[in-house]
C-alpha cells in the first residue's frame, strides 16, 4: 500500500538537501556538476550519503516528526551526467542505486514516518534558464529518469529548483504516464519571482491549468525565507504550496554561484522562521535546509516546530 503523502495528514516533515554545499565547502569534498551520485561509486561517498539520510532520520525522531529522504539524484540525467562521463547505462544504474541505499537504510528507522523522494532537476542551470523547451520536448527528456525511478522503492518524484512552468508541465506529465506521485518544488529570485521572471502565482495556475492540478502539491526551494514570505497567503493557489526548503543565507543566487566561501546564516534563525512561515501557513507539512544549511540548521528546525 502507498505511504500517505505529506499533503493527506498532519504529519510534519522533515527534508534536506543542503548536503552538496556541506560537503563542497565544509568538508572539501570535491562534487564536478554539483553532482553527488558519484559518490555512490565508493565505500567513502557511500558513507557520506548515509550518514546526512541518518543524522537528519534521528533529528526527525526526537522530535516526533516525519522525516522524506532525497535521493542523489538532482543531476543524475541525461543531459546533466554527460558530461562527467556517464552514459545512458551509467545513468540509469545510479539512479537505481541510489534509490536501493534509501530503501535498505528506511527498516533501520523503525516506526518512524518515512518516504524516499526521488530527486530530480531542471534539464538546464535553473539559475540563468536561456534554454526553454515546448511540453513535449521537457517530458521526453525526463521521462527517461522517471521510468527508471518508476521502477523502483521511491514513494514520489520531486523536482527542485525549476525556473520554467513549461518544464514542470512536462515532468507532470511523464510522471502521470508512470502513475508516479510528483511533487514541483519551484526556485525564486530576491524578490520573490521565478528566474524565468514570472510569479509564483502565475507559475503554479498555469501548471495545475495544464495538468488537471496533477502535481500532489508544490513547494519553493533554494530560496531565503525573506524573499518569499510575504508572497504565501490563504488563496487556494497559495495553499497548493505543501513545503519549504530555504537557503541559509539571503544572498541572491548570482552572489551564490560566485560565492568563495559558504555562508551559512543564522541556525537559529533559521529554524524559528521556518517554524513561524507554518504556524502562520498550517498547509506546509514538509520543511527543510537547501543550500548553506546543514544539521544544526536541520536541529534547530526540528526544536522550534516541536515546541
Amino acid at each position: 500500500m502507498p505511504r500517505p503523502l505529506p499533503h493527506q495528514g498532519t504529519q510534519t516533515f522533515l527534508t534536506y538537501t543542503g548536503m552538496e554545499t556541506d560537503l563542497i565547502f565544509t568538508q572539501g569534498v570535491d562534487l564536478p556538476g554539483f553532482a553527488s551520485f558519484p559518490l555512490l561509486e565508493t565505500p567513502e561517498g557511500r558513507a557520506h550519503l548515509s550518514r546526512y539520510a541518518t543524522d537528519l532520520a534521528a533529528i526527525a525522531s526526537r522530535a516526533n516528526l516525519g522525516v522524506i529522504l532525497e535521493s542523489a539524484t538532482w543531476v543524475a540525467s541525461a543531459d546533466r551526467a554527460a558530461p562527467l562521463g556517464y552514459d545512458a547505462r551509467a545513468v540509469a544504474a545510479a539512479n537505481l542505486d541510489a534509490i536501493a541505499l534509501l530503501s535498505d537504510l528506511r527498516p533501520t528507522f523503525g516506526d518512524l514516518p518515512t518516504l524516499i523522494s526521488a530527486n530530480i532537476g531542471p534539464r538546464f542551470d535553473a539559475y540563468a534558464p536561456a534554454s526553454q523547451m515546448t511540453v513535449d520536448e521537457a517530458a521526453a527528456y525526463h521521462i527517461r529518469q522517471i521510468a527508471t525511478l518508476a521502477a523502483t522503492d521511491t514513494d514520489l518524484i520531486t523536482a527542485y529548483t525549476l525556473a520554467d512552468p513549461i518544464e514542470a508541465i512536462g515532468i507532470l506529465h511523464a510522471c502521470r504516464d508512470y502513475y508516479m506521485p510528483c511533487v514541483i518544488a519551484f526556485t525564486v529570485e530576491t524578490n520573490g519571482h521565478l528566474p524565468t521572471g514570472g510569479t509564483l502565482e502565475a507559475a503554479i495556475r498555469q501548471v495545475d491549468a495544464a495538468t488537471d492540478s496533477y502535481a500532489a502539491y508544490y513547494m519553493v526551494n533554494c530560496a531565503h525565507p525573506d524573499h518569499f514570505a510575504d508572497i504565501l497567503t490563504d488563496a487556494p493557489w497559495s495553499r497548493r504550496i505543501g513545503g519549504i526548503v530555504a537557503n541559509a543565507s539571503r544572498c541572491s543566487h548570482a552572489e551564490l554561484d560566485n560565492a568563495t566561501e559558504l555562508d551559512a546564516g543564522d541556525p537559529a534563525e533559521f529554524g524559528q522562521q521556518l517554524a513561524e512561515l507554518q504556524h502562520n501557513h498550517p498547509h506546509l507539512r514538509v520543511l527543510g535546509g537547501c543550500c548553506g544549511t546543514d544539521m544544526r540548521h536541520m536541529e534547530s528546525l526540528a526544536k522550534h516546530l516541536s515546541s
